[in-house]
């Protein structure tokens, strides 16, 4: 079997009747735009180093009592580094937009690749539409506090929404330059929190939360799952890859050095925090302050500007998340769009810069809907100022984490389903062992994470919110089966195509299934009537 890289561009478009855009087959994204440098930037942005630090230490600290943190974004990073194996060897062979979902299609079958698909989309949108919500009670507490200006939380994230909006229908490579100014500020200030910390030390420069007791406790459950969704958009390289110079080389490199970034980085970091703080007071000042206690230790060690200069830089690092996951989105709603697996329109692009236009519309629109509903919803709420944080963020974005690892683990198994067909040379290391270990690996993280879902959300004590945020996701990848199941049986014609990266009619001709060299499947595409 021949296997090339999937391709907008083999079959005509649909006409856009609207105007606003051409469809994928007439130019298709944007092409060799991305560079290695550029794709890692999006990735780090989506995982938001300083939000993490700021957000996410201190709540793992507070909530599991374990000093042992730094030890589990290593073994994060381990797990992710034995996915990125198989996933980026066979990024090499497949391009598309639809990442997760050409791959699943790809090694398990059209059905599962749209039941991914779906998947995706709701876990995607739940992680980028939940950062609104801290993202607004950010910009909200820091104009209030700065200026004296009362402007409500839903405010303030509809404007966020404007401008990632307006970026999103723009070219990939503004996005990319704007994101990387974000993150490298981002890190320049983690840098410095970590050497005040290593500075102050209190306690000396101890090795205590390095020491394996510290995390291979009970409680591990927990701080594994909240670290798992500081990596969430570590796999994002793909979906830019139909826009990436040389994207063989370039995904898998750029995944590969996020992994190694971000496991690293924040492994460091939350040993420098707890050393700073010290080892013995950061979990009682984890649960005094939360997500302040980044904030409360420069203002006590760093003075006011820089504490200042760190609260700027985390509503940028929200921002910059939220750009990553929105075109994430974008690029989903193009692809299955593009195939007609959902409606044609969402595979419209931008005449002139091939932004992925319709599918960036789409997102804004469904994300101005749900703040919308949150913001009526929390008026007079008994949780006050915090209700955008503990409802909007908290629920959704653990819910797009969750949905995500699941993901991952699936991926894992497509990985090995694809080189069991055609192995092209690889090794088994590269075929099935790495794969295998980590759907192993990601299916202990993902019971882990829905054993201790409720910790996740906040809830105290048993919560039916435990169950039916967890039940949301998955049937919605359910419900995606069921679709790739009426496409078998009533357009056969598109489920033929599903994967393939190449626009498909409604109605038209049933596409080649014999891949060549020309043809840019994702694999081999199904004949119509086959069960898969």
């Amino acid at each position: 079997m021949s296997t090339s890289t999937s391709s907008a561009g083999s079959l005509p478009a649909p006409a856009d009747p609207a105007g606003h855009g051409h469809l994928a087959a007439g130019g298709g994204l944007d092409r060799r735009t991305l560079t290695v440098p550029s794709l890692v930037f999006l990735i780090i942005a989506a995982s938001a180093p300083l939000t993490v630090l700021a957000g996410g230490v201190p709540s793992t600290y507070a909530v599991t009592g374990l000093l042992g943190v730094p030890l589990g974004f290593l073994l994060l990073g381990a797990i992710l580094a034995l996915f990125a194996v198989g996933y980026g060897a066979m990024s090499a062979r497949i391009t598309n937009a639809g990442a997760f979902y050409a791959y699943v299609a790809d090694g398990l079958g059209h059905r599962q690749g749209i039941g991914a698909s779906w998947l995706a989309l709701i876990s995607y949108n739940a992680m980028q539409i939940g950062l609104y919500g801290i993202f607004g009670f950010v910009v909200s507490s820091f104009l209030e506090a700065r200026l004296g200006l009362a402007v409500p939380w839903w405010a303030a994230a509809l404007a966020g929404l404007v401008l990632v909006g307006l970026l999103g229908v723009s070219r990939v490579d503004l996005s990319a330059k704007v994101i990387a100014v974000l993150v490298t500020l981002e890190f320049l200030v983690v840098v410095v929190v970590d050497a005040v910390s290593l500075a102050v030390a209190p306690e000396g420069l101890s090795a205590q939360p390095l020491m394996p007791s510290e995390f291979f406790t009970y409680g591990i459950g927990a701080v594994l799952s909240f670290g798992i969704a500081a990596f969430m958009g570590f796999e994002s390289a793909a979906i830019y890859s139909e826009e990436a110079k040389d994207p063989a080389r370039a995904v898998p490199r750029a995944t590969f050095t996020a992994v190694a970034i971000i496991s690293v980085f924040y492994a460091v970091s939350a040993w420098a925090l707890a050393v700073g703080v010290g080892p013995g007071q950061v979990v009682a000042a984890s649960r005094e302050h939360g997500p302040d206690l980044v904030f409360v230790f420069l203002g006590e060690h760093g003075g006011a500007l820089l504490t200042d200069i760190a609260q700027v830089l985390f509503v940028t690092s929200l921002l910059a998340a939220l750009i990553a996951f929105h075109n994430a989105v974008a690029r989903y709603f193009f692809s299955l769009g593009r195939e007609s697996v959902l409606p044609s329109w969402l595979g419209a692009v931008g005449r002139r810069n091939h932004a992925p236009v319709a599918g960036s519309l789409a997102q804004s629109a469904l994300a101005v809907v749900l703040v919308t509903v949150f913001a009526v919803a929390g008026q007079d709420s008994e949780l006050g100022p915090l209700f955008p944080v503990l409802t909007l963020f908290t629920w959704l974005v653990n819910a797009g984490a969750f949905g995500l690892i699941f993901l991952l683990a699936v991926t894992s198994l497509a990985v090995i389903g694809h080189f069991r067909r055609d192995p092209g040379g690889h090794s088994a290391w590269v075929r099935w062992a790495a794969p295998a270990l980590s759907a192993a690996g990601l299916g202990v993280v993902f019971v882990l994470v829905l054993v201790n879902f409720d910790v996740l959300i906040g809830a105290e004590g048993p919560s039916p919110l435990a169950v039916v945020i967890p039940g949301i996701v998955l049937a919605a990848g359910v419900a995606g089966l069921a679709w790739g199941e009426h496409l078998r049986r009533h357009r056969p014609e598109v489920f033929a195509g599903v994967g393939s990266g190449r626009a498909v009619e409604s109605g038209g001709p049933v596409p080649d299934p014999r891949p060549g060299p020309s043809s840019g499947g994702a694999g081999e595409p199904e004949l119509a009537g086959e069960q898969r």
